[in-house]
């Protein structure tokens, strides 16, 4: 039996023996930039922890926002607030490595929003604006590992 991220994620957090040993599980929704509310990176402010009463789910993700205006101009076009390269480190993208990022740690690159591990992987990708490109080329084929597409 093949289980998705999701799922494998669920059983860990509760506690269970082996995958092959259990019953498929529902999805569950994972919380997206640990809380933080996606439009508010655009915002002079910078990020801001979003509300419980404020959220919504897209793309197997629950999102928080500030306040009802930022979750509605997130479900009007999730794509342009939602951190690129599924929020993985555009450093390891590139370089055909997918590591996880810290959502203080961003850059808002040709109007897109970025992750990134620290701060000196931020400011090699700001150095280098090839870089950004080059992950995003990588994205394509390292995007189906992370939603827990089955090798073949």
């Amino acid at each position: 039996m093949w289980l998705t991220r999701r799922q494998s994620l669920a059983l860990a957090l509760l506690g269970a023996g082996p995958a092959h040993a259990l019953p498929a599980l529902p999805d569950v929704d994972l919380l997206a930039l640990r809380g933080f509310d996606p439009v508010s990176y655009f915002l002079p402010e910078g990020p801001r922890a979003g509300h419980p009463a404020f959220e919504l789910s897209w793309r197997g993700r629950v999102w928080r926002f500030v306040g009802a205006a930022n979750r509605e101009a997130f479900r009007r076009d999730p794509a342009a607030y939602a951190p690129r390269l599924g929020g993985f480190d555009p450093v390891g993208m590139a370089n055909r490595r997918i590591v996880d990022a810290d959502p203080l740690i961003f850059a808002v690159i040709e109007n897109r929003l970025y992750l990134f591990r620290d701060r000196d992987r931020r400011d090699a990708a700001l150095a280098d604006p090839d870089l950004v490109r080059r992950a995003e080329a990588e994205w394509p084929a390292l995007r189906g590992v992370t939603e827990g597409t089955p090798p073949d």
